[in-house]
């Protein structure tokens, strides 16, 4: 079969002044993609700024025969996600893609976790999705196509320790990911996410020697089939790193029906509450509410 190419749509990756989101970048430009490259540049915690970060990766894309585009602006603003966009538009004339990938880190505790420590983490993350994704989602419709990754976590799915914050604006973006692909269908549009597992400057003090078995590169292939034209997949979200992909979806077992429900009957069948034997995998909303429908119907 032949190779996935992109004959030159026009990408917009986050955060890819490093990391994740520089890998994405020189495979997406390497194989024909016209790559935003946005980054603020900030530290890991999300203070300061270095605005060449962004212009350093474009220079490699550029040295390796691609072609693009640098901005700096914070996905954490409308105006700002509104900027990003406008800079593919401005220098390619479109938008395919949108990957998701800006991210900061402000751990601690819950019980001692303050505001500015839950309001920075969910500007960058859940609402620099929103920010990001929005504009680029009514130019989609408009052409009929698009391609949308998010970065979500298994801190969020699967939860971890002093990270409430990171924990529940990552979960959000599976939320956003599945309204989007029913939203976007109509359009072409898929919208996916990814819980990475990958040695970067956010990961680096946690994984220890198991860090250097978790290359950044090897999450990219998965990103750059999810952009891509001939994927297929839509809702879905998949767990990556270091060369192993397996997808985790939410399901739903057949449970308990009783039309006269009480605290006793809780109690007493939470066994069959919980067992999951038989369970279903709902694509929609519309899927789960289904599963009620044979006891309801009568």
């Amino acid at each position: 079969m032949a190779d996935l190419g992109f004959d030159g749509k026009v990408a917009v990756i986050t955060g890819a002044g490093g990391g994740l989101g520089r890998q994405h970048a020189l495979l997406l430009a390497s194989r024909g993609a016209l790559v935003v490259v946005n980054d603020l540049g900030g530290a890991v915690d999300g203070t300061g700024s270095d605005k060449g970060a962004a212009e350093r990766v474009v220079d490699e894309i550029r040295a390796a025969g691609g072609e693009a585009a640098s901005d700096t602006n914070s996905v954490s603003t409308p105006e700002g996600g509104k900027a990003i966009i406008q800079t593919a538009l401005d220098a390619f004339g479109r938008i395919d893609i949108v990957v998701n990938n800006a991210g900061i880190l402000r751990d601690k505790a819950f019980h001692g976790m303050d505001q500015a420590m839950i309001d920075a983490v969910i500007d960058v993350h859940l609402r620099g999705a929103f920010n990001v994704t929005q504009p680029a989602f009514v130019a989609m419709r408009a052409q009929g196509y698009g391609r949308i990754i998010s970065t979500s976590s298994a801190s969020g799915i699967f939860g971890n320790f002093g990270q409430a914050n990171y924990g529940a604006a990552k979960t959000g973006l599976i939320g956003l990911t599945r309204v989007l692909a029913v939203e976007g269908a109509r359009f072409n549009i898929k919208a996916n996410a990814i819980a990475p597992l990958a040695l970067t400057r956010m990961t680096e003090n946690i994984l220890g020697g198991l860090g250097e078995k978790l290359d950044p590169a090897l999450i990219s292939p998965l990103v750059t089939y999810l952009a891509h034209e001939e994927c297929e997949p839509t809702g879905r979200l998949f767990s990556v790193g270091g060369g192993r992909i397996a997808e985790i979806f939410v399901g739903e077992v057949p449970g308990y029906f009783n039309p006269e429900l009480t605290v006793e009957d809780v109690r007493d069948n939470f066994e069959a509450i919980t067992n999951r034997d038989g369970y279903s995998v709902p694509a929609n909303l519309g899927d789960e509410t289904g599963l009620y429908l044979p006891y309801l119907a009568g």
